[in-house]
């Protein structure tokens, strides 16, 4: 039997609230947040570059975060993304609604 794998429309689908949750943290710049989220699953999920950044545009949009220039002391300019309060909101809201859904889909499966 081969290895399970993390479905892709399972991912997608929950991409915004993973990177909402590593900001809840502090505040990272891309390639932080990739790795966070590498690390965090035990070498499971790898976001892909793009996915990172088309969810990190969509959140901005939305107001569930902003992002600031980082100083240049560590190498070169970076772009540091946090968290609002609306995104804290949307947090919460995400994680009770993946919470429910997961319980659900435990009973019939």
């Amino acid at each position: 039997m081969p290895d399970p794998m993390i479905s892709p429309d399972l991912l997608r689908g929950n991409t915004d609230t993973m990177i909402l949750k590593v900001l809840l943290d502090s505040d990272h710049y891309g390639y932080e947040i990739v790795k966070i989220l590498r690390d965090r699953s035990g070498g499971e999920l790898e976001i892909k570059e793009a996915t990172l950044y088309s969810s990190l545009r969509r959140l901005e949009t939305e107001g569930n975060i902003r992002w600031y220039w980082g100083d240049e002391t560590q190498g070169g300019r970076r772009k540091y993304y946090q968290i609002t309060d609306l995104g804290r909101a949307t947090y919460a809201s995400n994680k009770q609604n993946w919470e429910h859904t997961k319980r659900i889909v435990d009973l019939l499966i």
